[in-house]
């Protein structure tokens, strides 16, 4: 039962983080420093981060089910073809950061999968949030619905996902800013970023999963049922969270997250330093 409630812990860090821009990664990492789970391997926990993703994504699906389905009944011959452009804006987005996961996803988990790794990227991308919307203050977005953001925007914003690879950057940072920066409203490139994460964290949990597998590796029913509970309550939250960042763009910029990422930093800075001087 204990080992069911830090799961439930993980799955609503997992909500939250996943959709604010604040680095679902740091937020695990610091999560892990304090509370694993009884002789579960690394590997095992590298799976759990990724699959209980499913969860939160699923939420997206949810929500926004009628307005990503092209075969809902009732929908106009425009809706219908809007909503086959949708995916295939997201499909573009998506492909430049699916080719570079692929080819570089370990080594950037190797090399930079630490807390001052973390820590640096929350700080650098809390500064841009701040920088960027000081730089907005008297400009009027170009994009203001989804529907007509041109291709070529979609794929900008997508090459920009392609930064979140690095630990702590958040995808959803990475994308918001690479949609600000190309002239897209807060409210757009938010839900822009809700669309984008159900091929990559689709993807990333099937890939995830085969390599573990490849490597010799298999679930055990205890495993199974800490991973199903993570995602059932990363579902849940996301749902709020969702709903609630939806309406938190249209009247707040997103001043608030650089402050928290910038803290949030310096506080994983200071705990890797004591770590190193005092308990290395």
């Amino acid at each position: 039962m204990f080992e069911l409630l830090k799961a439930i812990f993980f799955g609503i860090v997992e909500g939250i983080t996943e959709w604010l821009p604040i680095s679902s990664t740091g937020h695990l990492i610091l999560v892990q420093e304090f509370i694993n789970f009884k002789g579960q391997s690394q590997e095992f926990m590298d799976v759990f981060n990724v699959v209980i993703q499913l969860g939160a994504i699923m939420a997206v699906v949810v929500i926004y089910f009628d307005r990503l389905n092209p075969f809902r009944s009732g929908k106009t011959e425009q809706e219908v073809k809007q909503t086959w452009q949708l995916w295939l804006k997201v499909i573009l987005a998506c492909l430049p950061v699916i080719v570079m996961a692929m080819l570089f996803d370990d080594w950037f988990e190797a090399k930079f999968y630490n807390f001052f790794s973390v820590a640096l990227m929350l700080i650098i991308y809390g500064v841009a949030f701040i920088w960027i919307e000081n730089r907005q203050v008297n400009r009027q977005p170009e994009i203001t619905d989804l529907a007509s953001m041109p291709y070529v925007t979609a794929m900008q914003v997508g090459l920009f996902q392609i930064l979140s690879l690095m630990p702590g950057t958040s995808r959803s940072g990475s994308t918001i800013i690479g949609g600000m920066l190309m002239g897209t409203s807060r409210s757009v490139v938010t839900e822009f970023t809700f669309f984008l994460g159900i091929p990559i964290m689709f993807g990333a949990s099937a890939w995830k999963l085969l390599k573990f597998f490849l490597g010799g590796s298999l679930l055990t029913l205890e495993q199974v049922c800490l991973i199903l509970v993570g995602m059932l309550t990363a579902f849940v939250v996301s749902l709020f969270v969702i709903r609630f960042l939806t309406g938190f763009v249209k009247r707040h910029d997103f001043k608030g997250f650089g402050y928290y990422r910038i803290a949030l930093g310096i506080l994983l800075l200071m705990y890797y330093v004591i770590k190193v001087l005092f308990f290395a």
